[in-house]
C-alpha cells in the first residue's frame, strides 16, 4: 500500500478561508482541496439548497422530450417506462413511472431480462412495447450507443426518450430525444449525473412545464440519492444537493419497500451512504443478477405494508444466494490466477469460465482486483457468446482501453472505471493479447499498486468536538468527496492493545509529543503489527475519524487503514 498525500494549499489561503467560516486550518485545508475558496462557496457546499439545481432545459433535447411526454399525456397515447436491470435503472425506472402517473400518463414499465435479452434497450422490448401500443418509450440509464434499436424501433413507429449518463458513441441514435449531459453537443453545467439523476431532470422539467410546484418532486429523491451512491458518481455539485436532500427522504422511511428492507437488516440508526452502499444497493442489485429486476422495481413501488415485506424477503435471500454464487466463483477465479505464472506476471486480468453466473462476473471482477491490483476482466458464456463486466484501479480508464480493441467485440458500454462487453469466442485470444499490450502501453507502474489518497497530515491533539462537528458536515461522501483521510506520525499505544476478532486490533493512541491526549481506534485486519505496539514502537497512521456508539456513549475513534513504520 502507498499512500498519496493530496496537494496541500497555499497557507494563507488555508488561514484567510479559516478566518473567513470561523474554523480550524485542517478544515479549511479540506475545503480548499474540494474547491471551496471563500464564505458563499463554503455556505452552498455545507448548506445544499434546492433552488441552485440547474434548470433542466439546458440538458440538449429536453424541450423535445418533454413535447412529445405531454402529446402522448394529451393524446391518451401509452407510454413505456425502460430501465436497466442495475440499481441505477431500477431506481430510475420507479422515480419517473411514479412521476408519470402523477401527472396522469397511461403508463407502464419494463426492464429486460439479464439473461434472456442483455444490457440496455432489446428487441424483444421494442417488440413488447408495439405488440401493446405503446407509442412512446423513455429508456433510463441505457440507449445511448443503441443505434440499431433505435433504427428498429423508428421502423415500427416507437417514439424513443432516451435519458442516458454514459458516453455516447460517435453516432446519436435517432431518437425523438436524446438526453445525456456527456453529449458533445449539450451545454447541461454538470456532467456526472446518475442514469436516474437525468429521470429526474426530465421530471422537473415536466413538473415546470405542467407550472407544478416541484416540491411535488422531493419525496422522488430517496431513489436519487440510492442511485448515486450505488452507481459511484461523484457527489460533488448538483449530485452533492440531491443526496444531500435525497437521504433526508431516505431517513423518513415513506417508501414500504425500504422500510421493509431496513427492518429486515435489524438497522436501527440514521441511514448513511454507507447502509446504502452496503445493504440497500447489494439486495436491489442482486434481482437483477440472480433472479429479475422487476422485482426490486415491484419493491421500491410498493404501498402495501405486506406485500413489500414478501418482496424484502425474497430479495434479502436472492441476495444471500448472490454471496455464495460470488465466493465460488470469486475461489475459482483466484485458483486460476494462482496455479498460472503466465497470469501472475500480467498488468492485466482476464479469466473465463463458461459456467460461470452471467449476473455476478462484476462482483468477482472488483473481488480479484483486491488480490491482485490491476485492471480485471471476468468473462463468461451466453446463447454462444462470451459476455463480461470489466473493472480498474484508481488511476486508469479501462473504458479507453476496451474501446481500442472494439474491432474484436460485439458490443461494450460503461465508463472510466467501469465497463461490459461481449465477443465472439473465436476472438477471445485476440482480446487477451491486445487488451494486454493496451494496458502495458498506457498503465503507469505506480498505478499497479493499491493507493490511499491522505487529505491531511495532522497532529491527534487537533482532534477536538468543534473541529469533528465540522467534519461531519463534509457527508455525503462519495468520489471527489470521500471520507477525508489524515496521516499521524509518532503514534504509541498506552499498552492496551490488543486482537480482536479474526484479525483486528483494538488500540489506545497517543502521539509521543503529546502524550495527555488519547484516542481510541480500530484496525481491521491489521494484527500483524500488535507487537509493535505493544513494544510501543512510534508508528505512522493513516486513518478516518468516526463516531463510536457503544453502551449509550459516543466517542469519537480512529479507524485506521494504513499503519507503517517510521
Amino acid at each position: 500500500m502507498r499512500r498519496k498525500l493530496k496537494q496541500q494549499p497555499d497557507t494563507d489561503k488555508v488561514n484567510a478561508l479559516a478566518n473567513a467560516i470561523n474554523t480550524d486550518r485542517v478544515n479549511a485545508t479540506l475545503l480548499l482541496q474540494r474547491g471551496i475558496t471563500d464564505f458563499n462557496s463554503a455556505k452552498d457546499f455545507f448548506r445544499p439548497d434546492l433552488n441552485l439545481l440547474h434548470d433542466p432545459f439546458l440538458m440538449k433535447d429536453m424541450d423535445k422530450a418533454v413535447a412529445r411526454i405531454l402529446k402522448a399525456i394529451n393524446n391518451n397515447e401509452k407510454i413505456l417506462v425502460y430501465g436497466d436491470y442495475d440499481v441505477d435503472g431500477t431506481t430510475s425506472v420507479a422515480l419517473f413511472y411514479s412521476h408519470l402517473k402523477s401527472i396522469g400518463a397511461d403508463t407502464w414499465y419494463y426492464i429486460p431480462d439479464r439473461y434472456a435479452e442483455g444490457y440496455g434497450i432489446s428487441f424483444k422490448g421494442i417488440d413488447y412495447a408495439k405488440e401493446n401500443n405503446f407509442a412512446v418509450v423513455v429508456s433510463l440509464d441505457c440507449g445511448i450507443k443503441a443505434n440499431d434499436k433505435i433504427d428498429y424501433a423508428n421502423k415500427l413507429g416507437v417514439d424513443f426518450i432516451i435519458c442516458d449518463h454514459h458516453l455516447p458513441g460517435d453516432e446519436i441514435p435517432k431518437a425523438a430525444a436524446v438526453l445525456d449531459p456527456k453529449r458533445k453537443d449539450c451545454v447541461y453545467p454538470f456532467k456526472e449525473l446518475s442514469g436516474c439523476g437525468v429521470g429526474f431532470k426530465l421530471a422537473q422539467a415536466l413538473q415546470t412545464k405542467l407550472n407544478k410546484p416541484f416540491e411535488e418532486l422531493v419525496d422522488l429523491l430517496d431513489l436519487v440519492a440510492i442511485s448515486i451512491a450505488a452507481d459511484i458518481v461523484p457527489v460533488n455539485g448538483e449530485n452533492r444537493i440531491l443526496c444531500y436532500y435525497g437521504l433526508q427522504e431516505l431517513n423518513k422511511m415513506k417508501r414500504a419497500g425500504i422500510r421493509a428492507l431496513y427492518q429486515l437488516n435489524n438497522l436501527k440508526k440514521e441511514v448513511t451512504i454507507t447502509d446504502v452502499v452496503f445493504v440497500i444497493a447489494p439486495r436491489i442489485n442482486a434481482a437483477g443478477r440472480i433472479d429479475h429486476a422487476m422485482r426490486a422495481t415491484e419493491l421500491l413501488l410498493s404501498e402495501d405494508e405486506e406485500e413489500a415485506k414478501n418482496f424484502a424477503g425474497n430479495i434479502n435471500q436472492t441476495n444471500t444466494n448472490r454471496k455464495e454464487i460470488d465466493q465460488g466463483m470469486t475461489a475459482q477465479a483466484l485458483d486460476m490466477i494462482d496455479t498460472n505464472p503466465l497470469l501472475i506476471t500480467k498488468k492485466t486480468t482476464v479469466v473465463f469460465n463458461p459456467s460461470w453466473h452471467k449476473g455476478v462476473v462484476g462482483i468477482v471482477a472488483s473481488r480479484l482486483i483486491e488480490k491482485y491490483y490491476r485492471p480485471t476482466i471476468v468473462l463468461t458464456e451466453a446463447d454462444g457468446m462470451l459476455t463480461g463486466s470489466a473493472r480498474s484501479v484508481k488511476n486508469f480508464d479501462i473504458h479507453t482501453a476496451i474501446d481500442s480493441c472494439s474491432d474484436l467485440l460485439t458490443q461494450f458500454g460503461g465508463h472510466r472505471h467501469a465497463a461490459g462487453l461481449s465477443l465472439k469466442p473465436e476472438n477471445l485470444e485476440t482480446f487477451i493479447n491486445r487488451f494486454e499490450a493496451e494496458v502495458s502501453k498506457t498503465i503507469a507502474d505506480e498505478d499497479l499498486i493499491p493507493e490511499i489518497d491522505v487529505d491531511v497530515n495532522i497532529h491527534l491533539n487537533e482532534i477536538t468536538p468543534k473541529f469533528f462537528s465540522v467534519l461531519k458536515q463534509f457527508a455525503p461522501h462519495g468520489p471527489e468527496n470521500m471520507t477525508p483521510t489524515f496521516v499521524t506520525d509518532n503514534v504509541v499505544d498506552t499498552g492496551w492493545a490488543r486482537i480482536v476478532g479474526t484479525n483486528h486490533l483494538k488500540l489506545e493512541l497517543y502521539q509521543q509529543e503529546n502524550p495527555t491526549i488519547k484516542f481510541s481506534a480500530i484496525a481491521f485486519d491489521k494484527g500483524d503489527f500488535l507487537s509493535f505496539f505493544q513494544k510501543k514502537v512510534p508508528l505512522s497512521i493513516c486513518y478516518t475519524v468516526a463516531e463510536n456508539h457503544y453502551n449509550g456513549n459516543t466517542t469519537l475513534q480512529l479507524v485506521v487503514r494504513d499503519i507503517q513504520m517510521i
